[in-house]
This record gives structure tokens, C-alpha cells and sequence, in this order.
């Protein structure tokens, strides 16, 4: 069965090396690990850095021996955060993927749901320990060499990290870090492999960000500034505050989140309001996203823009905010004025069919004079934009979002990954477990009144009020960038979704309520792994 399993396993690779090319751009100059010898990819330091661009390429690709739509990071934004959290909604697909939306098929270890984030990310982790294995005996200067390790460990952690998130209970419940962890590859062996223990696994992804940021220093190269897809320093100090604030070890997030936004300024509204489709100031680290390396209808901005194709030739809309969540920010803040929320057209009664379509929260569809309030909005808002209208094909919902746009057909553009934003928001959660609610105060004010996107803005709260206020404006900030599942399973909080008629905005097959005890909440380890890994097999555990 080993053998069959290694087969398997190189073949998955392989499969998804197949559809990374090579043309004139920089990202596109790659050498995929797992599509050539390791004497080729990382026979130089040159190659090496080649293989990298590979790597993020896994990251933004479709890999076709999945489903449609199984295109990297993009599939794990959608299916495994937004359409799974408390705050976003895509109503008019509730009825066919409530399901997925409301947990039920994290238990079900054969599908292919199950499998894809487990597959995709050890894709990547082979790919970076094929470079962290090979690069010290490769041709080219130290100086290189160091910067391409460093790279390598930071995707292999950044790998690590979020299969935690889906594939392990939160640190709360795991006994201190005793409960089941991952398989920790750390070299380019494919047989059977035990289980760590979280604890262990968290130690990993500490080393290799250590070790990353170490070489990073050691280094006299970097990424180029617009190469927000390599892993530089940055996102090595990101990755290490993220798990450590999954960890609940707060001094560590609180220093590392700190570090990683240094250099990487928080942006302006303007660009707030351009679409998330092109890097800013503080994208540390994202997919790349032009027109060369268009995905067709396999992209985030095909079917999530809300100029995009789904959004302009569909009524499907290009997913909502949840009201509870809108109705809790001030009306005069910037991202708020990136949602159909109701507060910008007077007289409309969300109570009233007409105006609210009480399925799916269709806007104005009875109502002509709400309908052209509604659009004068969004054409207003188009204006800050690129590309097409937004919502051209005259269907938009309560709470619609105007937050992402694409600047090419059908869905092409750059989606971010880490933001210096989120790292504020970890420094004011950080801050606020280490008993000092004035620093976490600080950084809420920092990032809302100190980028203008609500100057008005003061916080003076305190206790359970303050705890509120950071995750409120976490949700806010981060709305459809990946965040909304594993936010809530950290936080250990019940997903309590309401339907249109008792103050919410969800279709009624998802408006539910999932407890923070569910067993629902960690996916099983695919049986792809379970049944082919003899380190499960000896052990008896069939992990169904």
C-alpha cells in the first residue's frame, strides 16, 4: 500500500505541475519541483528562485484533478471561509451549497471537499521541501541562496498554519497541544507518516519562520517590491503571528505582527475603494493576478467581483455582508460605503417584498424608484473602480459588496493574502488577552481613524464591550478575504446565522445555528491519506 500511496501522492503533484508554463512574464518563469529532476529545479540558485514563482503559481491555479473551481488559494477563500462563516453571504447559491455553508460535510472523510485543502497544501509543502532539502548544494552566491531557503521555509509554514485551522481542533480544546496534529513532512520522504501532536506542529511552523527570518537577515536579495507572491521577511514575521495568535500565545503574535507590517503602510480610502484587485501599500503578501495568467471562470474575481462575470451575466450577485454585522459599524465609515447597506437609500422598507425579495434579499425587484436609487449607488461607487460596471446585469442584494472588482474579463486580478491591516487587528486582539485594553484601544484607532476610513473615530471601551469592538471590526476589515470560519472557530463562538424576517440576511437554508461545540468544525483527514499512509494503518486508526 506504500507504494501505492507514493504513486498517488507524486502523482497529485505532478497533476497540478501540468498546468504551470512558461512564457516572457517574471511569474511565469518558473521551474515546478515536482514536474522535473531536483537536480533541475534546484540545481542554482537561479532555478531555485524559478521554483518559488512555482510554488505561488500552485497557489492561483486550477488543479484539474479536483472539481471546477479548484484553483488554489481562491477555493480555500470561498469554500472554506466565507461560504462556512458568520458574515457572508452568497444567498442565491444557499439552496445547492447549504451544505458546505452550514458544515455538514466536514465528517464525510471520501469527498473530494475533504481532500482538496489537505492535498493542496502538502502540494506546496513538497514543493518548498524539495527547495529547503536541495538548495545548500546548489550553484549561485550564498547571498541567493539564503533568501531562497528563507522563502521556502515561509511557504512551508504558511502551508502548515492553515491546515490547522481545518484539520485540528483550536488550541483551546487540544489539551495543551496534545490532541492530534498533521503530518509533519519536513523532508522529501512521501511514506508512512504518524501524527505530531499540535504542539509539535506549532514548534514547526515556529522553527522554520525563525530559521526563515534568520537566512531573510543573512540575505543581501529580495523579492521585487511588486512580487507580492514570493514570500519575503514580512510574510515569515505574518505567518509566525498568526499562529501564534491561534496558539494563544499573545506576547509572540503582539511582536511578530508588529514586525511584519514594518514598511507596508496601511492605505489610503482611495484605494480602499479600487477594488482589491491590484496590490497596495500594505498587500504583504497576495496572488499575482494579470491578464497573462487569466484563470477564465476558475478565478476568485470570475465569480466573488462584483463587476465580474457571474455578477454581470447572472443573478447570483457576488456575495453580501450579513446586516447584524453592517448595522453594528458607524454609517460614515469608508468600508461600510462598500455595501448596499440601507442607510444609503431613504425610504426603503426591508420589511417589504418589494423592496427586499424575502428569498434571497434581492434588491428593488418590486420597486423601480429603489431599483435606480440602488444603481445611482453602485455607478457612483464604479467610479473609484476599474473595468466594467458593477452588477450589470440588474441584480443586487442587501448588503451586496463592492469591495472586490476585477480590472480584465472575465475575472482577472490580484487578491491579497496578508495585509498589514489584519496585523494591526492582531496586535489590538494580541493586546487585549495581555490585559491592556489602552494598547488595544490604540490599534483600533490607529486603523480606523489613523487611515481616515473613520475619522471620527475614539474608543475608550473596555472588557466583554472591547472584545466586541475588535471582532467587529476584524469581520469588517477583512470581509471575503478568508478569514470568517477560522476566526470564529478560534474565538470558539456559534455561528447564529438569521434569516431576513428576524433582523439577518440569510437565505433560509443557512440561516442556522451551528454551536461552537459541533464536531462539524474539524475536518477529518481525507481517506486518501488515512488509507494509503501505513502510519494509520498500523496504528488501527481509520480516522472516520
Amino acid at each position: 500500500m506504500k507504494k501505492y500511496m507514493n504513486k498517488i501522492f507524486v502523482g497529485s503533484l505532478a497533476i497540478a505541475a501540468l498546468t504551470m508554463t512558461s512564457c516572457a512574464s517574471d511569474y511565469l518563469d518558473t521551474v515546478p519541483t515536482e514536474s522535473v529532476s531536483t537536480g533541475t529545479a534546484v540545481g542554482s540558485a537561479e532555478n531555485a528562485y524559478m521554483a518559488l514563482n512555482g510554488i505561488a503559481k500552485t497557489m492561483s491555479t486550477q488543479q484539474y484533478a479536483y472539481s471546477q473551481g479548484c484553483a488554489g488559494e481562491n477555493r480555500i477563500i470561498a469554500l472554506y471561509e466565507n461560504y462556512a462563516s458568520q458574515d457572508y453571504f452568497y444567498n442565491y447559491y444557499a439552496s445547492g451549497w447549504g451544505p458546505i455553508m452550514n458544515l455538514q460535510y466536514s465528517l464525510r472523510n471520501n469527498t473530494t471537499y475533504d481532500a482538496y485543502p489537505w492535498n493542496y497544501y502538502y502540494n506546496i509543502i513538497s514543493q518548498a521541501n524539495s527547495i529547503i532539502c536541495n538548495i545548500d548544494g546548489a550553484e549561485g552566491t550564498e547571498s541567493l541562496k539564503n533568501f531562497d531557503k528563507a522563502s521556502a521555509l515561509t511557504y512551508r509554514a504558511y502551508a502548515f498554519e492553515k491546515l490547522l485551522h481545518y484539520y485540528c481542533v483550536r488550541w483551546k480544546d487540544s489539551n495543551n497541544g496534545a490532541a492530534d496534529g498533521l503530518v509533519l513532512r519536513v523532508d522529501e520522504s512521501t511514506g508512512g507518516l504518524a501524527l505530531s501532536t499540535m504542539a509539535k506542529a506549532y514548534e514547526q511552523i515556529y522553527e522554520d519562520c525563525k530559521e526563515a527570518i534568520a537566512l531573510f537577515e543573512s540575505s543581501d536579495d529580495d523579492r521585487d517590491k511588486s512580487e507580492v507572491w514570493i514570500a519575503n521577511k514580512n510574510v515569515a514575521h505574518a505567518v509566525y503571528a498568526r499562529a501564534a495568535l491561534a496558539k494563544e500565545d499573545y506576547d509572540t503574535a503582539l511582536t511578530q505582527a508588529k514586525l511584519a507590517r514594518a514598511g507596508y503602510p496601511l492605505m489610503s480610502n482611495t484605494d480602499y475603494w479600487a477594488g482589491f484587485c491590484r496590490p497596495t501599500s500594505e498587500w504583504i503578501f497576495g496572488s499575482y493576478g494579470d491578464a497573462s495568467e487569466n484563470m477564465w471562470y476558475w478565478s476568485y474575481g470570475t465569480q466573488y467581483a462584483c463587476n465580474g462575470y457571474y455578477a454581470n451575466n447572472t443573478p447570483n450577485g457576488a456575495g453580501s455582508m450579513d446586516r447584524e454585522l453592517y448595522t453594528q459599524i458607524p454609517d460614515n465609515d469608508a468600508r461600510k460605503a462598500l455595501f448596499l447597506t440601507e442607510d444609503k437609500f431613504p425610504g426603503i422598507n426591508i420589511a417589504s417584498a418589494a423592496d427586499v425579495n424575502t428569498a434571497y434579499g434581492i434588491l428593488g425587484l418590486g420597486n423601480d424608484d429603489l431599483w435606480e436609487q440602488v444603481y445611482a449607488y453602485i455607478a457612483k461607487m464604479d467610479a473609484y473602480g476599474e473595468g466594467d460596471p458593477a452588477y450589470d446585469a440588474g441584480y443586487s442584494y442587501l448588503g451586496g459588496q463592492l469591495k472586490f472588482r476585477v480590472f480584465d474579463t472575465p475575472g482577472v486580478g490580484y487578491l491579497p493574502f496578508i495585509r498589514s491591516s489584519e496585523m494591526v487587528l492582531i496586535e489590538a486582539e494580541a493586546n487585549y488577552f495581555l490585559s491592556n485594553p489602552t494598547a488595544a484601544q490604540a490599534a483600533l484607532v490607529e486603523l480606523n481613524a489613523g487611515t481616515g476610513r473613520n475619522p471620527d473615530y475614539t474608543c475608550s471601551l473596555t472588557g466583554e464591550s472591547l472584545w466586541k469592538e475588535i471582532r467587529n471590526y476584524r469581520a469588517l476589515e477583512l470581509w471575503g478575504e478568508g478569514f470568517g470560519f477560522s476566526d470564529y472557530k478560534r474565538w470558539n463562538m456559534d455561528i447564529d446565522r438569521k434569516g431576513l424576517t428576524n433582523g439577518g440576511t440569510a437565505a433560509a437554508p443557512i440561516a442556522i445555528k451551528i454551536p461552537a461545540s459541533d464536531p462539524n468544525w474539524t475536518w477529518v483527514i481525507p481517506q486518501n491519506e488515512t488509507d494509503y499512509n501505513d502510519a494509520f494503518k498500523d496504528s488501527g486508526d481509520s480516522n472516520e
